[in-house]
């Protein structure tokens, strides 16, 4: 069983910058964001597959949201920068363990093995 624990959450102003961490316990073959606003579904920000480095980012957060990380640390970052009051939501870090051939896949929750607990952002206006 892997462990995914986040940290980095919290509560910033509209235009402010942000980064979220996320550790696996165990080896992965891609990781990704999710975030779930209340009363909204669960939806995809952004992903990465270790093989190649490949990310891929919902438009929603196309050029204001990036993911890096190292895959043999199985450790992902989310930079959120210009946030909006409409990015706040839990943020979820998610695991596939597996391998993963088309970068679409990793928009699709069900794709996920392991999830972490979440962690709050909130931006106010």
């Amino acid at each position: 069983q892997v462990q995914l624990i986040e940290s980095g959450g919290g509560l910033v102003q509209a235009g402010d910058s942000l980064r979220l961490s996320c550790t696996a316990s165990g080896r992965t073959d891609a990781m990704g964001w999710f975030r779930q606003a209340p009363g909204k579904e669960r939806e995809f920000v952004t992903a990465v597959r270790w093989r190649d480095g490949t990310t891929y980012s919902g438009d929603s957060v196309e050029g204001r949201f990036t993911i890096s990380g190292d895959g043999a640390k199985n450790t992902v970052y989310l930079q959120m920068n210009s946030l909006k009051p409409e990015d706040t939501a839990v943020y979820y870090c998610a695991a596939v363990r597996g391998v993963v051939r088309a970068l679409v896949v990793l928009t699709n929750p069900n794709k996920y093995d392991y999830w972490g607990p979440g962690t709050q952002v909130t931006v106010s206006s």
